[in-house]
């Protein structure tokens, strides 16, 4: 764990050295070379790397179990020999010189590649519902107190007005078919596989309409709200740090002492050199155990469907969310198993469904970035 902090420390301090030799290129020739262009998406990469491992750091510092092969070439180095067990592997390259007497091994292990998906439920506010939607009644409006003197007349402060949000809550689905020898022969537990997939696809789908859905048959986006505000970038192009600063301090106090940070992978990697006015970085690195990275003090969560920095996008977000975005869940995932729909072709088909809402409550704990001037 030590090591790790140190190697984020240097690599923060490298990749600070870096952006101030970028800066003294962009002055002096009106732009950084590719070389160091080239360097800092290196560093970047280091600076993800560090942070997934920071991460994942074990609880148990146990040792960590060896294989057959890693306690051969342990023993090979410490004694300089290898024993007969470990010579088998030499002898298996012809079938016909016992080679069909050591067969390969069949990992029971899918390799699976990484699916991303926007992690909103964690910043959300979550509750289950029993109904098809679920009403909050809402303040609209508040009445202002008055000065009077000890024997002046008092009237009716009026003001206080209601109204009532409804937030209902929509269907997501997904079947497939597998054949019934399939499921019959198969080394690995498919309809254990099947539902790991479909847990993985509805977060996918559930997690995109979290952030930019219209509302028609999904959950509303909180990037596609009418009411939630909007800061400019002060560039058209481009993402500042102006722009940013001016996000955070546009939000009320409150909302910002607990706000998050919602962007994806290419605004973070254009936000880490961002500098003050004062030349401090808005990004700064978790160099403590159990402090995160963060953007000017506050945490942040990489969607991967938020928009790029592009003009007129909307790249960045900032709020309280807890308060300003509700969850409902009316149905988690319900699986069907049906051997009978397509019984004629030996097909089982597997019917998934999920039923959740999703919408902007109180429109002023967010906030969202525009590239605009």
């Amino acid at each position: 764990m030590k090591e790790l902090f140190e190697d984020l420390n240097k690599t923060w301090s490298e990749f600070k050295a870096i952006l101030d030799r970028q800066e003294a290129e962009i002055r002096k020739h009106g732009e950084a070379t590719a070389e160091t262009k080239a360097m800092i998406d290196r560093i970047n990469e280091r600076l993800d790397a560090l942070e997934v491992k920071l991460s994942r750091v074990p609880r148990d510092k146990g040792e960590l179990p060896q294989t057959e092969a890693m306690k051969a070439f342990s023993e090979y180095l410490r004694k300089g020999v290898i024993t007969p067990e470990a010579l088998k592997v030499l002898a298996v390259a012809d079938d016909t010189q016992a080679g069909y007497l050591a067969p390969v091994e069949y990992a029971n292990e899918i390799i699976r590649g990484i699916v991303e998906f926007s992690p909103i439920r964690t910043i959300a506010r979550v509750r289950p519902t029993t109904r098809s939607s679920v009403q909050f009644p809402v303040r609209t409006g508040v009445f202002a107190a008055r000065w009077v003197a000890e024997l002046g007349q008092r009237s009716e402060t009026t003001g206080l007005r209601f109204g009532l949000e409804e937030i209902p809550t929509h269907e997501l689905y997904a079947l497939v078919d597998v054949s019934l020898q399939m499921l019959e022969d198969s080394a690995f537990n498919l309809e254990q596989e099947i539902q790991a997939d479909f847990a993985e696809q509805f977060g996918v789908a559930e997690g995109a309409a979290f952030v930019s859905g219209n509302a028609v048959g999904k959950p509303e986006g909180f990037l596609t709200n009418p009411n939630v505000g909007v800061t400019n970038s002060g560039h058209a192009s481009q993402i500042t740090a102006d722009g940013v600063i001016s996000l955070y301090f546009d939000l009320k106090e409150d909302y910002a002492r607990n706000g998050v940070w919602v962007l994806n992978r290419g605004t973070l990697k254009a936000i880490r050199q961002l500098k003050d006015a004062q030349g401090n970085y808005l990004w700064q690195p978790g160099l403590a155990g159990g402090v995160p990275a963060t953007i000017l003090d506050r945490p942040y969560v990489v969607a991967p469907d938020m928009p790029d920095i592009a003009a007129n996008s909307t790249p960045l977000a900032f709020g309280d969310f807890r308060r300003g975005y509700l969850i409902v869940d009316r149905v988690q995932i319900a699986i069907q198993r049906d051997p009978y729909t397509q019984a004629a072709q030996g097909v089982v088909r597997f019917h998934a469904r999920k039923r959740v809402g999703g919408q902007v409550v109180l429109a002023e704990a967010i906030r969202k970035l525009k590239i605009a001037a």
